[in-house]
């Protein structure tokens, strides 16, 4: 399978900022906000980058280096941003930071950084190329490569595991 179209720029995908204000029902016993409420957030939105770079139906096929840094609370709204990062033939990987922001102090907080795979679906559900990403900033070129070496370490993990059956 080859790469399809021209290269796009990581900007015509990204999503910046998509809010989601927290509430006392997206709370935990610990009245921080439920971690799997923050996943399945960061998957919608990683979808949405998926399926406006493929312009295909996506399905998350794996999803790598989910990372809690610091909790949020109560009142607190998340600001979620995702972006392609690299794509290969049929998948991309998508990266997702997750911010924290009190609305009335303005105080913003890195909390979690995730990467996902998604894989895009042609008519017959199944798996079909995508165009590649054309970085355009030092960060996107930090990003591409990075993508490859998270990906290499997925396949050999695989691979390992394969090996052991």
């Amino acid at each position: 399978m080859t790469h399809t179209d021209s290269p796009k720029p990581v900007s015509a995908s990204a999503v910046h900022n998509h809010v989601y204000k927290v509430f006392p029902n997206d709370l935990n016993a610990h009245y921080t906000v439920f971690g799997g409420l923050v996943m399945s957030l960061c998957d919608r939105v990683a979808l949405v980058v998926s399926e406006r770079h493929s312009g295909k139906v996506c399905v998350t096929a794996s999803v790598d280096s989910f990372h809690f840094k610091a909790p949020a609370k109560d009142g607190d709204t998340l600001l979620i941003s995702a972006a392609v990062n690299r794509t290969w033939s049929s998948s991309m990987e998508i990266g997702v930071r997750v911010e924290a922001e009190n609305s009335f102090s303005g105080e913003v907080k890195h909390i979690v950084s995730a990467y996902f795979t998604f894989v895009a679906l042609g008519p017959d559900n199944k798996p079909c190329n995508v165009p590649e990403i054309d970085p355009q900033t030092d960060a996107e070129l930090r990003r591409y490569q990075g993508a490859q070496v998270r990906r290499d370490a997925r396949l050999k993990t695989r691979e390992n595991l394969n090996s052991m059956r």
